[in-house]
């Protein structure tokens, strides 16, 4: 195991421990996603190695160029972080119409898919991510979507972009773990000022784990309540995902978060 510096998706730059089994452990999920019962087992030890390959590979590139690498890979393919479809649970609570309606946000939107789920007359997403090729993917996707009216796709960084606009609902999957814990305030100063006073936060926690190093780095329920706690954001529900793949079943909850009246006031 060696240690490096790469950017991940979120611009900033990270220092990361190369160790196959945390990445394994957030990529290798998209075979199961239709795979029959009777076949899970068969089906999660085929993907384990056929994804690992992609994942040396796209290791490889963001390693050997930090400020390139990722869009190497998305430009190779290599993207076995995408899921290629929808977040299940998204899709449920949408379909509920448990989501806040007005605009929503979804930081590091890779291929748009989440975006354009919950997009809908009552609801405009803009899907957020600082590599060109993911939003070129997603543009080439979806631009003919029936909904295409009510979505947008946009490069830039989450860190420093400023909206005209503050959101309704911000959907936080698999971004709060790729950024290193020093960061993980900053990421929560930039919920608060993006996200309305009576604004929802939906975060899925994940990698609820104990491995070492990352990205992903291993996440818990404190860590989003360390920073989140400071700026009157706080839990209104912490629940299990029975949503979850079955790679992340009992390793991810769906958290969502509100600001507090008294806190937002002053």
């Amino acid at each position: 195991m060696g240690t490096t510096i790469l950017t991940f998706p979120t611009g900033q730059p990270m220092r990361t421990h190369l160790c196959s089994s945390s990445y394994a452990l957030l990529f290798n999920t998209l075979p199961l996603l239709t795979a029959p019962l009777s076949r899970l087992a068969m089906a999660r030890n085929h993907s384990s190695k056929d994804s690992q390959p992609k994942v040396d590979k796209m290791q490889q590139l963001v390693h050997s160029d930090p400020s390139g690498g990722w869009e190497h890979c998305w430009e190779k393919g290599l993207t076995p972080w995408d899921l290629g479809q929808p977040t299940p649970i998204l899709v449920d609570l949408h379909q509920r119409g448990a989501l806040p309606k007005g605009r929503a946000l979804v930081p590091g939107c890779g291929s748009g898919h989440d975006v354009v789920a919950i997009a809908c007359p009552e609801r405009f997403v803009v899907g957020l991510d600082i590599s060109e090729n993911a939003i070129k993917q997603a543009t080439k996707l979806f631009s003919s979507s029936k909904s295409a009216e009510y979505f947008a796709f946009l490069e830039a960084d989450f860190f420093t972009w400023r909206p005209t606009h503050l959101f309704d609902l911000i959907f936080d999957y698999t971004f709060f773990c790729a950024i290193e814990p020093e960061v993980r305030a900053q990421w929560a100063s930039r919920i608060r000022d993006l996200l309305k006073p009576d604004g929802e936060l939906i975060t899925l926690i994940f990698p609820i784990s104990d491995h070492e190093g990352g990205p992903p780095y291993k996440v818990s329920v404190f860590d989003y309540e360390e920073v989140l706690h400071p700026l009157g954001i706080r839990a209104e529900s912490i629940v299990e995902n029975h949503f979850a793949i079955p790679p992340r079943r009992g390793r991810e909850k769906l958290g969502r978060w509100k600001r507090s009246i008294c806190k937002s006031l002053l």
